[in-house]
């Protein structure tokens, strides 16, 4: 039989152990930074923001965090840092991660938005031989900072093709997850529309990359989770931008011709919609998961008399958005319509609003400060978000949304439901996604209250590993999207297929496994003065 002094006792030691490797470390890094720190702004005592990061789950502290002002500042530092033995370094850009991704235990967090200078953080915008317009991005910027600087292109107002839908986040950090949102049935992925990056190696080298120059360095940094460099800079692809916005939610309450109707849009070509999203509500007027959520404007009246007897207890609404110009306003209700009649939505819960361009792609940082008020802001958020194949959806909504009760009540947050085409991802990226042509994104994306107000952070990841396993045990084949595991044999399976090419680039580009240590994808190996 085990006392309670000698388990505490037990405790204590591995709390004494972890407080020497701290300082052991540390010693280490401040050893290392100790000629660079005269010049650059380092602190080892202020470190508590890059301890945590948005999700909320994980708290990993930092030796030190480095706030660089140039490019060759984070270069310097690499240098420095590659005689540390097992030393870890991440890049951290808005702290919008919800994994910790942005985190490194004992090791260096490098705040990439502290980069000001013009050379290394400008958005310059540029023009190809082919007409055909780009901006060059530092990776610390923020979507929202790209958008404002290319819709001023005097006489043009410009502005990437593709977007997540939320803005302040910063660019490098979307570039090593995937980057999707409503425009990726019809660009691809924010990595579909990438042409050149700058990569700072874990040996301090700066490398140009593109398809045709050091090659395989951009497509392993596209999706890759920073496992392989730090991006500093990116090359972004832009079209002209138009002036405003038509946005549109259609009620329905058969799943299945939901998602028909979403794949009729996304399969169409030329695209009836520029942004085709989806989400689900609960059949109730429950304000922050019921009909609430559904109109436009805000405020607006949903007529829940309107619903058919055979609605469930999930309701699923389409959102589309069509993109037009003043000039275009004449035959806009016309056109609108015209792809609206073939489309089986509720009659009469059809809700639309006109608004601008900025203040459509910026609609979610809108509903910011509501959240931070009501404290949801700071929760943790124990996100899921799944790509599920189109052969198996109705069968996850089935299991899920139908028959399962840990969404019945909604999560507190969005749950998005919408497709994207595989033939828009440029497979020779990092990114793992469904083998079929047409596949979905399921996110439940909770914004809970922390406990006692709610359940623990640790009952909704639960309940979210509950969900993957209900459906894996269905036969349903999801595949994560922002994916955390603590297991290599589960990165393994994650990456199927790419799993022994994405080992072999990391022992080419980091063999120590130096970067982004917070996803625990790879281990230092054994041989070190020091674990972590």
């Amino acid at each position: 039989m085990v006392t309670a002094p000698v388990v505490a006792g037990a405790a204590n030691c591995v709390k004494q152990q972890a407080a020497g490797e701290q300082a052991e470390a540390r010693t280490a890094i401040q050893t290392a930074l100790r000629a660079e720190s005269r010049t650059l702004n380092i602190s080892f005592d202020n470190v508590a923001m890059a301890a945590s990061d948005f999700g909320g789950l994980y708290h990993h502290r930092p030796s030190a965090m480095v706030s660089p002002a140039t490019v060759e500042d984070i270069a310097r530092v690499m240098r420095a840092l590659s005689r540390v033995p097992n030393v870890t370094v991440a890049a951290r850009g808005n702290g919008h991660s919800i994994n910790g991704q942005a985190q490194a235990l004992h090791g260096v967090v490098i705040d990439m938005r502290s980069v000001k200078d013009p050379s290394s953080a400008s958005i310059s915008v540029g023009k190809e031989a082919d007409g055909s317009f780009y901006a060059d991005v530092g990776a610390g910027r923020l979507w929202i900072e790209v958008l404002d600087a290319t819709l001023r292109h005097p006489g043009l107002p410009l502005a990437p093709r593709t977007w997540p839908d939320y803005l302040h986040l910063s660019v490098g950090g979307t570039l090593q997850n995937a980057g999707i949102g409503g425009q990726t049935f019809k660009h691809g992925p924010q990595i579909s529309n990438v042409s050149k990056l700058d990569v700072i190696t874990v040996n301090g080298e700066l490398k140009s990359c593109s398809p045709t120059s050091n090659g395989e360095l951009f497509y392993a940094s596209l999706g890759g989770l920073g496992q392989f460099g730090i991006i500093t800079k990116a090359r972004i692809l832009l079209e002209p931008a138009p002036q405003k916005v038509r946005w549109i939610r259609l009620v329905y309450v058969d799943f299945k011709e939901f998602t028909q109707d979403q794949e009729r849009l996304i399969c169409n070509r030329p695209a009836a919609f520029d942004y085709v999203e989806g989400f689900i509500v609960t059949n109730n007027n429950d304000a922050a998961a019921g009909w609430p959520q559904v109109p436009l404007p805000e405020g607006a009246f949903f007529n829940h008399r309107l619903l058919p007897a055979n609605a469930g207890p999930m309701l699923y609404c389409l959102e589309v958005a069509k993109y037009y110009n003043a000039c275009d306003t004449s035959t806009l209700g016309q056109q609108i319509s015209g792809l609206l009649r073939a489309l089986r939505f509720v009659e009469g819960l059809h809700f639309q609003v006109d608004v601008s361009y900025r203040d459509f792609l910026d609609r979610v940082h809108t509903g910011e400060p509501h959240l931070r008020n009501a404290g949801l802001w700071d929760a943790p958020h124990p996100w899921v978000c799944l790509f599920v194949p189109r052969s198996q959806i109705v069968a996850f909504d089935t299991l899920i949304f139908k028959h399962s009760k840990l969404v019945s009540k909604g999560v507190g947050g969005p749950m998005l439901v919408y497709p994207m085409l595989r033939s828009k991802w440029d497979h020779r990226t990092s990114a793992v996604i469904p083998e079929e042509e047409v596949f979905y994104l399921v996110a439940l994306l909770r914004f809970s209250l922390a406990s006692p107000r709610g359940p623990t952070a640790e009952r909704l990841v639960e309940e979210n590993e509950e969900i993957v396993r209900l459906a894996r045990a269905a036969n349903i084949h999801v595949k994560y999207y922002l994916p955390h595991f603590n297991r290599q044999a589960d990165w393994q399976d994650h990456f199927g297929c790419k799993w022994n090419h994405f080992r072999h680039l990391k022992s080419k580009w980091d063999p120590q496994a130096v970067l982004s240590p917070g996803l625990s994808i790879f281990s230092p190996p054994a041989t070190s003065l020091f674990r972590f």
